[in-house]
Parts: C-alpha cells; structure tokens; sequence
C-alpha cells in the first residue's frame, strides 16, 4: 500500500500538483489502511497489533515528510540525517503502543541552521499530516530548549521518557538522548511525588466498576505506564524486563505480561467496534466485544459474563503487580537515611512497623506458613486500619497449604470475630489469597453483574459493604450499631461480608449462600446460635429494602409478614444495619434520603407490630391517630364543624403515613383554598406538595417531570373535594430549575393541556392485581423494562377510566423498574382491571 502510494504521489509531483491534490491521495490510501483494520486486529489482537499498527503510521508519516522536502528541496536535497530535523514519537506511539483511533504524539526536534527554512518546512508538514486526516498531537521543540520546558512543564518529561526516533537527523538524535540522560536524573523525587499523586486522582476518578476504563482506571494502562516511568527514572532501563529476576521474578512479569496484553487486546477491539476513541468497556458494547475476544454462551455463563470476569481479573493482576513495584521503586528515592530512627521507635514485631494506623515491612521479608501468617494478623492491635504494599507484597506470598487443617479453621473463626475486620479482609484480598483462605467465595470473584442496579462486580461490592459499616453515616443506623455488644458487631460484619456469597450459581443466591456459610461456619466450630443468625441475615439480607421500596408499608397484611419473618426487635436491627451497608456499597449516592425514610418508616412499623399487636387494622390505626389529633391544642381551638371535616376525611392512607400534628396542620392549609397551592421543598431530595380543589392534570404534570426520578407518590382525599398531593423524588435539584418547576405546576391546572407520551412495553406477566389488598385498597404491581414516560402514561390511562390513585411507590435501576399504585376502591378499577391490563399491555 506505502509502495502504490509513493508512486502515485511521485506522479502528481512530476505533473506540478499542488499540496491539495497530493494531500488527497495520502488521505485515500490513509482512509484505505484504517478501512482494512478490522481483519488485521482479529488477527493480530493484542501488541502484536500495536507494532505493527505502529510502524504503519511511521511509514506514512515518513511518506508525508519526504514529499515536503522533495518539494523544497528539488533536485538539490542532501541526505535526511543533514537536515536538522527528527520526527520523534512520543507516549503511546513512542511505546508502540498506539492504537486506532488514539492521538499520534509527535515531536518535532530541530536546530535552527541559517542555511535551511526549518520553520516553513516543520509548517507545511504540520498542516499537511492534519489535512491527510491523521490525528496529529504535535509539539515542536529546538535541541538547546528541550531542558529548560521540562523544569516548567513536568509533564514533558514524562513524554519525553518514552521517545522514539521515527525518521530524521541521527546526530540531532544523539544529542537529544544526551540530553534525556541529564533529564533522567534532574529532580527525581519532584517526578516521583506528582506520578504518585497522578496515579492516586486517576484512581479516585476512574476506581473499578462495571464499567471500568481500561485506559486510565483501576489496573488499567496507565498503571503500566507508571511503573515504566519510575522505573526508568530510578533505574534508567528502557525495559520494565531488564529489571526481571532482580526487582521481581519471571512468574511475576508473566503474569502482568499476559494481562496486559489482554487488555491490549479489548482496547483494540473497543475503538475497532465504536468507529472512534474509546476506553470504557459499557453494556451496549459488551455483546460485540465478547465475540470479538472469542467468548461463547456456556449452560453456566454468557459470553458476556466471560469476557468481564476476564476483564476485571487482568485489571486486578495489573493493579497488583505495578502498584506494588511503583511504591518499591519509589522507596528508593523518597526513604531518607534520618528517617531510621523513626522506624525502629515504630517496630510493632520482627520486620513490622506500625505509623499512624498503617502498618508496613521489608520488601524482602521471608513469607510464612499461613498458621503463622494468621496469628500475626490475629495480633495486630486494632489501630491498624491500612497495610502498605510492602505488606501487601509480603502477604501475597504466604505458604499456603494444600488443604485447611484444624488449626487454621480455628484460627479463621478467631480473626472472622476480630473488631477490625474491613482492613484484614482487603488486606487478603488485595494480596490476592481471599479466595483460598475462604473457598467458599470462589464463585463471585470477578464476578460482575449486570442488573443495572450495582456498579460493582460481586467481590468488591462485598468487601464495600464491610467498609460502610466502620463510618455509619446514617444517624439511627449508627445508633442501632453501637447498641450490640461485641459479639452481636461481629456477626452482623461476618453477615455483611457474606451475604453474596452464593451469587455465581444457578440457584437463588439467598438460599445457596445461606448453604454455603452453613457448611463452613460448622467446619469453623461456629456456635449454633451465631450461625442461626449469620445464616438468616444472608438468606433475608435484602428483604427489608425489598418491602420498603415496592410494598405497601402501611397493609397490615404486608407488616405482619415482614415482623413474622424477623421475629424481634435484635434481628429487625441487624437486618437494618446489614441493609444500610448493602445499599450504601452498591454505588456512591444510591442510600439517598428517600430510601433512608423508607426503610425507617418500615423499621417503625414492624416495631408498632411488635409492641401493639391487636391495633395494626387500617381503621384501628385510623381511630388511634384521630383520638390523637383530637388531644392537640390547636384542634381544640378549631370551629366544631371543621372538626367533624377532620375526622371524616376521606383518605385511610394520610392517617397511616403522618403524624397526629402533620394531619391537622394540612387539613388546616386545606381549609381555606378555593383553587390550589403549592409548596416546594428542596433539601436532602425535591418533595411537591400541591393541595387543590380545582382538577389537577396529573398526567401532564408527571409527563414533564419525567426528567426527575421520582421515588412516592401519595394523594390524600381530604374534604369539600380537596385533595393533596405530595410527590417525592430521588434527590434534589439545582436551585435554578425550581423556577421551571413551578411553571410546571401552574401549567398543569390546564386540563386542555396534553403531553405526548409514547407507549411503553410492558407485558401482562409483568403485572400483578390485586383487588383485595386492603379492605379499602386495590393494589396494582408493576416490574417492567424502566423506560421514559411508564408513570405518566399509567396515570393517564387510570384518569380514562376515573381510576384514582392513592399512593404510588416507585423503585427503578438502569433496566428495570417495580412499581406499587395503592387504588381507591371506587369501582372503577377492580371491574376494568381486564380491560386496563389489554391496554397498558397493547404493545405487547
């Protein structure tokens, strides 16, 4: 192709083309190359394809080069390497490793020669890489200058590690590698610090998820990149290999070797497939990308779930192997020789320091048995909260035995009861042994899901979940927490760790994780009683955000099966703390307050169940609640007529939900309204309070709101045909859409007016009816694909048939959605439910 190319150029040079028509043909045979990619990377997948893709791009930049000096120069043009002038390839290209559709990091060295135009000449090949379409990320510098941009840019220095020499002057060369060589070994520690620091904000930015950015995230490619550099900054190799057997062994390099080359592989395959530059592996390219890698549906696992475990298990192999030796070869530089007097003050043991609750040793230090490596770890004081990757390092390598005896399970009980759990438990698992010390957690390691609810595969969300309980941030989960004695803390964190531990199976996790932990806590010598407990967390380990997210908290129906199911007080609160944790390491923001009030709403009830077993019928409930508005003040105060209105609203609901004082504080705000009111709250989440006695177009209403999440719904039946409605959503929203908000509302007072809502999919075995849910109430479930306009277009099918709602409860991830309508028994639902089912379901 380079060869046909030339010699086409060669003809329009002799014919005196202009840079325009020369341009195009460099443009076609470019387009041509990248056009034919897809055949050479399912081939050549992985760095194979980087070289070669590479030194493509060497060849056409080479190409262009030529043809600009052949135009200035003519007949008269001397030999490449006189002309002061180097194509120098810098990163990703420098390292070979440049990728499809990845920027093409150019240096231009040059020396400012009298006797040549270096200038013009660097100008026009600039402009005519751009207009040939190559995605040129240039800089140009003079030989004399390159010292001085490194001292006020640190980042060139990093660029300028990984050079490469394309084409061009040798001696100009030579004299820039002189120069790098002084670059190398001029402020060190400076580079150091801002790599690490670099490294610590791409983490925070890119951690591991279920989508993970394989370029700049967690184990990604950069990680790799900055072990390379601090090591050719410490060490001055051009080669992470030559440092092999010396700084880490064969089997260490191979390892990170081949999951590099993986990742090398899905990077390709990702721009490939996306047509464009593209670092995060999401959901819509998941199925094209496991083709691509070779994966097949199994009877166990979809391609799909294949070639993510694959995914995580190279980042985490990655991570492990340059996180390790990225702070070992910065010890080197950053270790002073006065600080050895602060380390022997800190000696813990033999070869262990403890410093401000982070405990380290000596990269050298020689492994133990995994007896050994238990006690040591069961020692340690409950300060230690961290362990530096020098631990980490030394723990990987700890003997492990070929079968668990009976000291070792004894000692596992021991350090599963230790107060300092989270810390041990990463520990393992970043020093990856987790799975081997605890077999039964083979099955989720890597395991990702792909419920659109969790961001992050089942192993780290696990571990996530014994985090959040050592900062509770809930105010009443705390509480809760703090009130268990030692033990009863232990068992909730072993349930916490455990309570996923049966996904990766084909039977209901909750059940095969229940079996599970009862295998090993009986092989462990765990007390009957605790592995009752532990074992009953798991299986119902989801179950209170279940009911309090898409069941009807307030039907006695509901609560008494719930309190039946947690039997008592101590269970319902660890129930409640296991819950917080799980929900709060699902993904940052997901324990919003609306979920919050839910779930303490539901702990309240199942605790009035408790406490007051014969007065949990709605209409006992409802007399409790008027006999207590009637002991208020400033009921008391109130016109005997309006009294009377009080006790006989209409709604059941209100008097579940709220307080004795709210009730009669609404009723009060009700009383004097002729057309409607509105109130806007905006703290923790956006709550809309409408109170009304002309009609609400709610269909409308909720079809321009559809841009929020909207989490309840309730509508209370109040007096003199007013009604109040209190619409709560997700979270809150910028201060500058509340404006828009209320136009919103005064909008929807407009029965005239009509949003277009398309129809959604919903399929009749995704709803469930239920015509006797209270005596009062008709219920209405709906678990269907979450899409946009679901809730505005059931409203307005219920306002078709005068169907009025009572409550709404909605519950929703990226996929899918369970929502719960609580239905006024006006006879109008029940008796359409056929007919209202065939049309919600008419897309079917």
């Amino acid at each position: 192709m380079i060869t046909s190319m030339n010699i086409e150029v060669e003809e329009l040079i002799e014919k005196c083309a202009d840079d325009f028509q020369i341009s195009k043909v460099f443009k076609k045979y470019i387009k041509e190359y990248v056009e034919s990619i897809d055949t050479s990377i399912d081939t050549n997948g992985g760095k194979d394809f980087f070289v070669k893709h590479t030194k493509s791009t060497d060849r056409f930049l080479i190409s262009l080069y030529k043809y600009i000096l052949r135009k200035n120069f003519g007949s008269y043009q001397p030999m490449s390497t006189a002309i002061p002038i180097s194509l120098v390839a810098l990163g990703s290209y420098g390292r070979e490793q440049l990728c499809i559709y990845s920027d093409i990091d150019l240096m231009i060295l040059y020396e400012d020669v009298k006797g040549y135009n270096i200038k013009d000449i660097i100008q026009e090949f600039i402009t005519l890489a751009w207009d040939c379409g190559l995605k040129l990320g240039s800089r140009v510098h003079e030989l004399k200058d390159v010292a001085d941009s490194v001292k006020e840019d640190i980042t060139i220095k990093t660029a300028l590690i990984e050079s490469r020499l394309i084409y061009g002057s040798k001696h100009l060369w030579f004299g820039f590698e002189n120069v790098l060589t002084r670059i190398r070994k001029t402020d060190q520690l400076a580079f150091v610090l801002e790599k690490k620091q670099e490294h610590k904000d791409r983490l925070l930015k890119y951690p591991l998820k279920m989508e993970p950015n394989i370029k700049d995230g967690y184990g990604g490619m950069r990680e790799a990149n900055m072990v390379f550099w601090i090591a050719n900054i410490v060490f001055g190799v051009s080669k992470l290999k030559y440092l092999m057997d010396k700084e880490f062994s064969e089997e260490e390099y191979k390892k990170y070797r081949t999951s590099l080359e993986y990742i090398f592989q899905v990077r390709n395959h990702l721009h490939n497939i996306a047509k464009k530059k593209l670092d995060t592996v999401n959901f819509d390219i998941l199925p094209e990308l496991s083709t691509k890698l070779g994966f097949k549906h199994t009877q166990r696992k979809t391609k799909e779930s294949q070639a993510m475990s694959k995914i995580f298990e190279s980042l985490h192999n990655i991570h492990f192997f340059t996180n390790i030796l990225t702070k070992k070869f910065a010890r080197a530089i950053e270790f002073k020789n006065q600080n050895y007097g602060l380390v022997r003050k800190h000696r813990f043991a033999k070869n262990l320091f403890i410093y401000e609750g982070k405990i380290y040793t000596s990269y050298f230090n020689k492994p133990k048995t995994l007896s050994n490596f238990l006690k040591e770890l069961i020692s340690l004081p409950p300060e230690v909260e961290r362990f530096d990757q020098s631990y980490v390092y030394y723990a990987s390598r700890t003997i492990l035995p070929p079968k668990q005896t009976k000291e070792h399970k004894q000692l596992l009980k021991r350090l599963l009861f230790k107060e300092s759990l989270y810390p041990i438990i990463k520990l393992l698992y970043n020093a990856r042994i987790f799975q081997t010390i605890f077999p039964i957690t083979k099955k989720i390691i890597n395991q990702p899901q792909f419920d659109g609810y969790h961001e992050l595969p089942v192993d780290v969300h696990s571990i996530k979940t014994l985090k959040h309980l050592t900062d509770i941030k809930d105010v009443l989960v705390k509480e809760l927490y703090d009130s268990f004695d030692i033990t009863e803390q232990s068992l909730v964190k072993i349930a916490t760790f455990f309570h996923d531990v049966g996904k990766g199976r084909n039977t209901d996790h909750h059940i095969s994780g229940e079996k599970l932990f009862r295998n090993m806590a009986n092989g462990l010598d765990f007390k009957s009683e605790h592995i009752q407990t532990i074992a009953k967390l798991i299986r119902y380990h989801n179950m209170m955000s279940v009911v309090a997210t898409s069941e009807d908290i307030y039907s006695e129906k509901v609560i008494r099966n719930f309190a039946g199911l947690v039997k008592n007080k101590k269970f319902l609160d660890m129930l409640f703390v296991l819950t917080y944790a799980d929900i709060s390491a699902v993904g940052k923001g997901v324990y919003k307050s609306s979920t919050a009030s839910l779930l303490k709403e539901l702990y309240n009830q199942t605790l009035y169940a408790f406490e007051n077993t014969t007065l949990l019928t709605e209409s006992s409930r409802r007399i409790a609640k008027i006999n207590s508005i009637k002991k208020l003040k400033q009921y008391m105060e109130l016109p005997e007529i309006f009294k009377k209105k009080i006790t006989y609203i209409s709604s059941n609901q209100i008097f579940l939900q709220l307080k004795a004082s709210d009730i009669l504080d609404l009723a009060i705000k009700a009383k004097d309204i002729e057309t409607y009111t509105y109130k806007i709250l905006n703290d923790t989440c956006l709550t809309i309070r409408i109170i009304r006695k002309i009609p609400l177009n709610l269909g409308y209403l909720l079809g321009r709101l559809e841009f929020l999440d909207i989490s309840t719904m309730n509508i209370f039946k109040l007096f003199d045909d007013k009604k109040c409605f209190e619409i709560t959503f997700t979270e809150k929203v910028a201060e500058g859409d509340i404006l828009y908000i209320e136009d919103i509302i005064n909008s929807s007072f407009d029965m005239n007016k009509k949003v277009n809502v398309k129809q959604p999919t919903i399929l009749k075995s995704e709803i469930e009816i239920d015509c006797n849910h209270t005596s009062y109430l008709a219920s209405m479930k709906v678990n269907a694909l979450n899409q946009k306009g679901l809730l505005a277009y059931i409203t307005k099918i219920f306002d078709d048939f005068n169907v009025e709602i009572e409550s709404a409860k909605l519950s929703s991830t990226k996929t899918r959605v369970r929502d719960l309508f609580l239905i006024e028994k006006n006879g109008n639902f029940c008796i359409n439910s056929e007919k209202i089912t065939d049309i919600l379901c008419s897309s079917e």
